[in-house]
């Protein structure tokens, strides 16, 4: 799960015995193929680790009218990176670079919000928000964590911080596999704490013992049914999806969770580790909570399958017509008003407005598709030219004036 280690790449990321807990061990079920349907859903909230946390954030800001709460394992504020690579790896994991400051990307969201392409971020005053660090953690610096929890704050969520306990870089978890200051595959550590019944006491209210045994259904869908244009792995999403449906849900009322995970942790790499280790099926199971566990993959660009947070995919990663964004909504829409799968009716493009400008390196543009502009000159998608300038590792800032046709701001 570490994104910088891998590639001046891309990488992001990505037991202590716990005797005075009351632990319930009770194995995820074998997964059973099927679809997303309807359930009566009283309320939504999500929650992620690490690049699965930033992408959990885009969610809530982007989509606040939906989301009731997020619950993030380290990870920084709404679009720290800004659609370029290095000040994702540089200034929003490590601190080599300047970033952003919270006051600027509050803004940037009251922007962006103007221009209708997110939720109002006045959506976000009073919303449960639960946020943690950990000391041991050497992948997202700790002040960056703290730009979250400010930005937050400052649009009136209330924030809950634990950024104390000695863990490393990982979802923790009383029955995690780890031990608590690891940062090493599948990342789910144990803290001698139970913080997920802390997350969900803090989202939710006040929430019932786990179950020692599950007594719902791990439901395997399809995720191109969800995805705009029906490719997942255009998306870099797998096509495997997955959610935990409690037999209380079947006939009555549930919350519903999105949980995320990070880099290095989806279900092609580590199977059902994380789903079968986060200890949120045996809170869903007493609580009436169905947990939704979209998967990301790996593409040219993410090469640890990382949710995108910094625009190796499109552009609009961190609006409400982000590719990724949308295939998620979409799984949410039908989960709480069923229907058909969404992409017979939906189409996202994920060609930005011509009056955008988008800054990132060359080899960021290349990732992203764009052509790339330099010295005045302007290239053509996929040209030769365009991918003779591979390992250039200038900055451009770019506007597209037609379908393939980018030229310089």
């Amino acid at each position: 799960m570490r994104l910088r280690n891998a590639l001046v790449a891309l990488a992001a990321a990505t037991g202590l015995a716990a005797a005075s807990l009351s632990i319930s061990l009770a194995a995820v079920p074998p997964p059973q193929p099927g679809t997303l349907t309807k359930y009566d859903i009283t309320g939504t909230y999500v929650s992620g680790v690490s690049s699965g946390g930033y992408l959990a954030n885009q969610l809530h800001v982007a989509y606040s009218s939906v989301f009731q709460g997020a619950g993030i394992f380290s990870a920084g504020a709404y679009d720290c990176a800004q659609n370029n690579l290095n000040t994702a790896l540089y200034a929003c994991m490590d601190t080599f670079q300047a970033r952003k400051t919270p006051a600027e990307l509050e803004q940037l969201t009251r922007n962006r919000a103007a221009a209708g392409t997110l939720d109002p971020p006045q959506n976000l005053s009073g919303d449960p928000v639960w946020l943690f660090h950990g000391s041991s953690d050497n992948t997202v610096a700790r002040v960056v964590n703290d730009d979250l929890a400010t930005y937050y704050r400052d649009f009136g969520a209330r924030v809950a911080y634990n950024n104390t306990t000695a863990a490393g870089h990982a979802w923790i978890s009383p029955i995690g596999p780890n031990a608590c200051g690891a940062t090493a595959s599948p990342y789910v550590n144990k803290c001698g704490t139970d913080v997920v019944r802390e997350m969900l006491g803090h989202l939710t209210g006040p929430v019932n013992a786990a179950a020692s045994t599950l007594s719902g259904k791990l439901v395997q869908f399809d995720q191109n049914a969800y995805v705009p244009g029906g490719n997942a792995a255009s998306i870099s999403m797998g096509r495997e999806g997955f959610a935990y449906v409690p037999r209380s849900c079947e006939t009555g009322p549930c919350k519903l969770m999105v949980t995320l995970h990070g880099c290095y942790q989806y279900f092609g790499l580590i199977g059902n580790a994380l789903m079968d280790k986060a200890y949120l099926n045996e809170y869903a199971d007493t609580n009436n909570m169905i947990v939704l566990y979209p998967q990301a993959t790996t593409m040219t660009g993410n090469p640890r399958g990382c949710w995108d947070w910094w625009g190796y995919q499109s552009p609009q990663y961190a609006l409400k017509t982000g590719p990724q964004m949308t295939a998620v909504m979409n799984m949410v829409k039908a989960l709480s008003a069923g229907g058909p799968p969404p992409t017979t009716t939906t189409t996202t493009t994920t060609t930005p407005p011509t009056s955008d400008c988008v800054t990132a390196s060359n080899y960021a543009h290349t990732v992203a598709g764009r052509a790339y502009v330099t010295l005045g000159q302007t290239y053509a998608l996929g040209s030769n030219q365009s991918l003779g300038l591979w390992n250039t590792f200038t900055t451009s800032t770019v506007r597209q004036t037609s379908p393939n046709h980018w030229v310089k701001c």
